[in-house]
């Protein structure tokens, strides 16, 4: 066998390594509480959504998986093998699951809002994350399995599985549709009114906090940011479609629904 071979086959045995590592502690990490309800699954929608046998439609909490195709639209990168490796969890564990609601139990769909757990106690959503099938995202006040999550990604990340096979972070100056986004650039102007507080990025885009979350981030550390890059990730808003846009302002808005989904990197 030649030298390159050999070196793509350790390089997959090494991110498989580091992968099943996290696994094996995952039920120390992301242990399931007691007594969580054990609810059948009816069908597993896409790789982060599932229709429970109860009629339930449940968007499972912390984990963002990439979106099958519709509407004539081709699916993300590794969307299907999101949804297959959901399936074969959920075969694994006879059909059923553990479904622990979040603190807020529904979304402005009206899903239902849970973590989910396997028969061990693991964490599914972690589970994903750890295998690079999805994206980790904090929304308040939904954020109890924030830092073992944070650590499933971490290791996905750092392994280059899944979505991180090929870096997804966009600069904003190439933001072309709204969305999921995991964006970088750097900071030209911080500021707070009435509407929250407001991170411009390039004249591109602008991250904003609203009023009733402001509280939850350092604002003195934000202040600072102006200069520097960051990361951020969340759903971009085209605010031109709105018909809101006012001159001089960046046509692009993410809004950030808590502090994980900011970080300045190293």
């Amino acid at each position: 066998m030649d030298c390159s071979r050999l070196l793509k086959r350790a390089s997959l045995a090494g991110a498989f390594f580091m992968s099943a590592i996290w696994l094996s502690a995952a039920n120390a990490l992301c242990p399931a509480p007691e007594n969580v309800p054990v609810v059948g699954v009816q069908r597993v929608v896409d790789g982060d959504t599932v229709r429970l046998s109860d009629g339930r439609s449940v968007r499972m909490i912390g984990l963002n998986a990439p979106e099958l195709g519709k509407k004539g639209r081709s699916s993300e990168p590794f969307a299907d093998a999101a949804k297959r490796r959901l399936q074969s969890l959920v075969d694994e564990n006879g059909g059923r699951v553990g479904v622990l609601l979040g603190r807020e139990p529904k979304d402005h769909y009206g899903r239902t809002l849970a973590n989910l757990y396997g028969r061990q106690g693991n964490n599914l959503e972690a589970q994903l994350l750890a295998e690079g099938l999805g994206y980790q995202v904090a929304i308040t006040p939904n954020v109890t399995l924030l830092d073992c999550q944070q650590a499933a990604e971490r290791s996905a990340r750092q392994a280059g599985l899944g979505v991180w096979r090929n870096s997804p972070v966009q600069p904003v100056g190439k933001i072309n549709d709204s969305g999921f986004a995991l964006i970088s650039g750097k900071v030209t102007r911080v500021q707070r009114n009435g509407g929250g507080l407001w991170i411009e990025l390039q004249d591109s885009l602008v991250l904003r906090i609203a009023p009733d979350l402001v509280a939850q981030f350092d604002v003195s550390r934000l202040e600072r940011l102006q200069g520097k890059s960051i990361e951020a990730r969340g759903w971009v808003v085209d605010r031109s479609r709105r018909g809101g846009l006012k001159a001089g302002q960046a046509r692009w808005m993410l809004p950030l629904t808590h502090p994980a989904m900011l970080t300045v990197p190293d």
